[in-house]
């Protein structure tokens, strides 16, 4: 299921595509979706078709239901970058995302359920042996290596990232990374842990063929449950972010400001075009 948050993040902010290669990889969303099904999921014949079927069935709601709301909330992003940020504005930002990270895991859980169903136990065999698979990788790369190593690579991801939002940061924007990477706990360890606790609970529903009943609950609630150490290392790890972004903040230029509004004001140009585009395929 991991495989399938990230898909739906990857849904709801087609940021990480790029503003130019939002209409295509929307467009592309079934192929997207079921090429990470398929990697986790051995189906076959009328398991694949309807697989097929419901993937189709959730990108009709995704454009309906879920991209106008995203266009909404691109262009309040761009407004409050805007006036500049506060904290309040952040907590919104998080929370935000947070409820259409849920609502789509709903959405897709559903169509899911039946399948999840229907599988053999060499096919859940299959789906355990993938997310073995997939935890050693998350493993190599966060977990390998001191603690100098993984905060190196902690600045070098995020300096990517906000360099795709802001342009070039200046020294005192790269210090203000510097700051986070040094001061955040590394949550690599307990996230590792958590992912463990989270896959036991999904074969437990494969093995039992509990998913129309269990599978939508269990897939919007992916932060309940959590042991406490992890709980309150992911706070103080979210709140060291916000400080760091609110720093950045500070210290953006006009033109900094203005991209990045304009950036997001681009995806709520998007969204709604990919949404009336919905709209009117629906009217054929």
């Amino acid at each position: 299921m991991q495989a399938l948050r990230d898909v739906l993040a990857g849904l709801a902010l087609l940021a990480l595509a790029g503003c130019s290669a939002t209409q295509v990889v929307y467009d592309n969303g079934a192929t997207l979706l079921r090429w990470r099904a398929t990697s986790y999921l051995d189906v076959h014949g009328a398991q694949s078709k309807a697989l097929d079927q419901r993937i189709e069935k959730f990108l009709a709601w995704h454009r309906s239901a879920a991209l106008p709301k995203y266009a909404a909330l691109a262009e309040s992003c761009a407004r409050r970058v805007e006036r500049g940020l506060t904290r309040a504005d952040l907590e919104w930002g998080y929370d935000a995302f947070r409820a259409e990270l849920d609502e789509g895991l709903r959405a897709a859980a559903r169509e899911l359920a039946p399948i999840l169903d229907g599988l053999t136990p060499e096919q859940i065999a299959h789906l355990a042996q993938r997310i073995e698979e997939d935890n050693e990788t998350f493993a190599h790369e966060q977990l390998d290596g001191d603690e100098a190593g993984r905060r190196r690579r902690r600045m070098e991801r995020n300096v990517t990232r906000l360099e795709e939002w802001f342009g070039a940061l200046t020294a005192t924007q790269r210090d203000a990374v510097r700051r986070y990477t040094e001061s955040a706990p590394l949550v690599g360890a307990l996230r590792a842990q958590d992912r463990r606790r989270r896959q036991a609970e999904l074969l437990t529903i494969l093995r039992t063929r509990s998913a129309q009943r269990r599978l939508v609950d269990w897939a919007a609630g992916w932060d309940r449950g959590r042991a406490p150490a992890y709980a309150k290392a992911s706070r103080v790890h979210l709140e060291a972010y916000f400080d760091m972004l609110l720093a950045i903040d500070r210290t953006l230029s006009a033109e900094q400001r203005a991209a990045t509004a304009t950036r997001f004001r681009r995806f709520a140009q998007d969204f709604e075009q990919l949404a009336r585009a919905d709209g009117r395929e629906a009217g054929r």
